[in-house]
């Protein structure tokens, strides 16, 4: 295949430069090159219906194992890592497939159900409250600071049992591990320090914060996570259904600390700005309120926290009509998805009166998004409370984007404040 002549490399995707508009890069793409080999072994899809389908196809998983160490080492070695990788630690089950991802899953799902979700709504709303309320008389504020961080922060703390003192110090590993999603080329030798003292240090703190529970269970995720594992030893065999080992404990936590306040945070901090730099879109949900449930979809296919996502053919398979042969990594853009005019009618417009329920930005099939109920509650609660709080909110600088390329958002946005 040829490559487009403005696409000269992966760096294109992932690079510093994409990070703030990556769409420009994905539109040539998407017209050009839909279904992209930039290199043996690995594939890139950037049409919404070919991501889709990849998502939903029981043959795309996660490599495993042996498997997955050699794969991983020769995919981090072409993309300019260092090749020589220890085996991986203990994964989440983000990253597992049937039946290790289903029981795992299952363990944490019922929290993130939309009734139990429904039911932290007060909760959510007072925590609002009382970071709006913070802000005082101040009239210029970093809303990522201010709102955007800790109210995801308080929200998955408080459900799995986090004490408020420790929580800064979660944010820190946080953003050291999510790093480690973007491709091995963009990752310096510190930063790569920086992980694995980060998730050592995190998997430590867990690890006392669950002999805390096991000497006395409160009423958090966390605990009911370790009377399960307890049950389960309990049982002749020492395992059951619902068992994790300790090390899924840990990861699984992991996962949810960060995947609970991470991309909340970004989908909080950009549809903020998203909302700015379109002012009629923003008057449209000040005179019409009852819009802002559709207008979160819309900002999650607008601008998606997740960016990308990756599976592994598990067998040999097709996509976008292109042969993939078993052990194919394959890169799904799925920012570039939901602006695929295939699917959406003017992509490049943001329009808060559309309902934009085919957006990828919280996957499909398995892998769904566990904590979309969560997510699309919390961002519309603390839009519409800022909105309906001041009467004029307006750009008070330049963003500052993350320096990451999978995860999208904005570290620091400056607003004023109007009452």
């Amino acid at each position: 295949m040829t490559r487009p002549a403005r696409i000269t490399g992966l760096a294109d995707l992932f690079g510093p430069e994409a990070r703030a508009d990556p769409y420009p890069v994905y539109a040539r793409l998407r017209a050009t090159m839909p279904v992209w080999q930039p290199m043996t072994g690995l594939l890139v899809l950037s049409r919404h219906h070919d991501c889709a389908a990849v998502l939903r196809d029981p043959r795309f998983g996660h490599a495993e194992g042996d498997e997955l160490v050699e794969r991983r080492r020769r995919r981090v070695g072409a993309w300019g890592g260092d090749g020589d990788l220890e085996p991986p630690p203990v994964r989440s089950f983000l990253g597992l497939n049937p039946p290790d991802h289903t029981r795992l899953r299952r363990l944490v799902s019922r929290s993130f159900t939309p009734r139990h979700v429904d039911a932290l709504r007060p909760r959510i709303q007072a925590l609002t409250d009382e970071l709006l309320g913070c802000i005082g008389e101040r009239e210029t504020v970093d809303i990522v600071e201010v709102l955007a961080s800790p109210l995801p922060v308080g929200v998955i703390s408080e459900l799995l049992g986090v004490p408020p003192a420790d929580r800064d110090t979660l944010v820190g590993w946080s953003h050291a591990l999510a790093k480690g999603l973007d491709p091995a080329f963009l990752v310096t030798e510190a930063e790569r320090g920086a992980q694995a003292r980060a998730r050592d240090e995190f998997a430590a703190y867990l690890l006392a914060l669950v002999e805390e529970r096991r000497r006395s269970p409160g009423r958090d995720l966390l605990s009911e996570l370790v009377v399960a594992q307890e049950a389960a030893r309990a049982q002749p065999d020492g395992r059951s259904d619902e068992a994790l080992t300790m090390a899924e404990l840990i990861a699984t936590c992991i996962l949810l600390l960060i995947a609970g306040h991470e991309t909340t945070t970004s989908l909080i901090a950009t549809g903020v700005l998203s909302l700015l730099r379109h002012p009629s879109q923003l008057r449209r949900l000040r005179e019409d309120p009852d819009l802002f449930p559709g207008a979160v979809e819309e900002l999650l296919r607008f601008d998606a926290p997740v960016q990308v996502t990756m599976r592994s053919a598990l067998a040999d398979a097709t996509c976008g009509g292109v042969e993939v042969p078993a052990g194919t990594f394959v890169l799904l853009l799925l920012g570039a998805a939901n602006r695929d005019p295939a699917a959406h009618t003017d992509p490049d417009r943001l329009d808060v009166g559309r309902t934009p329920r085919a957006h990828l930005a919280f996957g499909q099939g398995i892998h769904f998004c566990l904590g979309a109920p969560l997510a699309r509650l919390e961002a519309q609660i603390a839009l519409q409370t800022l909105l309906a709080r001041y009467g004029e909110v307006s750009l008070a600088g330049d963003p500052e984007w993350k320096d990451t390329s999978v995860l999208h958002g904005v570290r620091r946005l400056d607003v004023s404040l109007g009452r």
